[in-house]
């Protein structure tokens, strides 16, 4: 009992330590807020209009920016099917036979059933030891989730969660959101910052919080600015952080623009055909964050026959074989209408690959 209350205090303990950035950032915001509409507006303003204008602006980024951040938070990383776990028998299977060929199999049986195009570093097949499946295409295990995320970007600690396919538009509202709160407050708040610097004003409370509040959102400006140009970057480019570091591996071998469609279909990728639905932190992504169309540069012969390839094979009669599982929306579908669909064929020429292929081992990237 003793070690199981000794685990539990510190799963406690580590939950608390997680939940300390995003209450800094809570604080940092509530005193803004004070500041701004208290000892900006209402104290050191005069002008009526001017003092309306400001507190209605404020107000609508204001809400956007706290929607953002909140959706950001506690939307739940969505994690891979069922259908890319290990059965109770395969696994049992599995753990029986000696990690070589044997398993091999047992895992190609298992892949060539699903749109698995990405491999490790030395040619295997993705498999999660931890979470006892096949990961999806772009899917990555988190150490602090301890879950393997969908899509997973990063893990970010200002937000404790993990940020992938569920919240990547959220996180990117996120950001354009408070750097254009913090742009606007830097804006409004100048005139009245070198007054107070020049003496201008008499020395009163509202001279310290002005001051203060200048020099933070100053700050957070140029931070944020070089993070959001950085996630905008990822977006047009249809990349992850984890793929900019380190590019995702094909069959062909590296291909960093792989999940590359052009600026246009990346950007719809993640906010979706829909403009109206664009500035809400509301989720219109496209796909269902296991499978994703590809546009591969070197293809090589065994993948001519991809289902997301940028040169459609002729059509078969096993074209209507369709994943994911569930039936897309038709705003999803015209992101792959330049593509075709999983085929026999496709089953096939990836099972004689990995058939003949030796340096498939199996292997956990985390």
């Amino acid at each position: 009992m003793a070690p199981s209350g000794s685990r539990n205090v510190k799963r406690g303990c580590k939950r608390v330590f997680y939940w300390i950035p995003v209450f800094f950032i809570a604080l940092i915001v509530a005193w803004s807020y004070y500041a701004f509409v208290v000892q900006l507006c209402l104290v050191s303003i005069e002008d009526t209009w001017e003092k309306v204008l400001y507190l209605t602006v404020y107000h609508v980024i204001f809400i956007m920016f706290i929607w953002a951040y909140w959706q950001t938070i506690f939307t739940k990383p969505m994690n891979p099917l069922r259908e890319f776990c290990l059965s109770y028998s395969d696994k049992e299977l599995l753990h029986r036979e000696d990690r070589g060929e044997s398993q091999q199999e047992i895992l190609r049986r298992i892949a060539k059933e699903l749109p698995i195009y990405t491999r490790t570093n030395s040619g295997a097949i993705r498999f999660c030891d931890r979470c006892q499946l096949l990961k999806p295409d772009r899917c990555h295990h988190c150490s602090v989730c301890d879950k393997c995320i969908l899509k997973m970007d990063h893990h970010c600690p200002w937000v404790n969660n993990c940020v992938g396919f569920s919240n990547y538009k959220s996180f990117m509202l996120f950001l354009a959101y408070s750097l254009l709160y913090c742009l606007f407050i830097t804006a409004t708040d100048l005139q009245y910052f070198i007054k107070f610097w020049m003496n201008g004003f008499p020395d009163t409370q509202a001279k310290f919080h002005i001051l203060f509040l200048f020099f933070s959102a100053s700050m957070f400006s140029v931070s944020l600015a070089s993070l959001f140009i950085y996630h905008c970057w990822l977006v047009f480019k249809n990349r992850s952080t984890l793929e900019a570091v380190r590019a995702p591996v094909f069959r062909h071998g590296i291909d960093k623009n792989g999940f590359s469609l052009g600026s246009s279909k990346n950007f719809r990728q993640v906010f979706g055909d829909e403009a109206k639905y664009w500035p809400f932190p509301i989720f219109s992504s496209l796909g269902d964050g296991c499978s994703f169309p590809t546009c591969l540069v070197n293809i090589d012969p065994e993948q001519s026959s991809s289902p997301t390839s940028c040169n459609p094979p002729p059509k078969s009669k096993t074209e209507g074989r369709h994943f994911p599982f569930k039936p897309m929306g038709e705003s999803q579908s015209r992101l792959l209408s330049s593509t075709t669909s999983w085929t026999e064929s496709d089953i096939a020429a990836d099972d004689k690959n990995g058939t003949n292929n030796p340096l498939m081992t199996v292997e956990n990237e985390a």
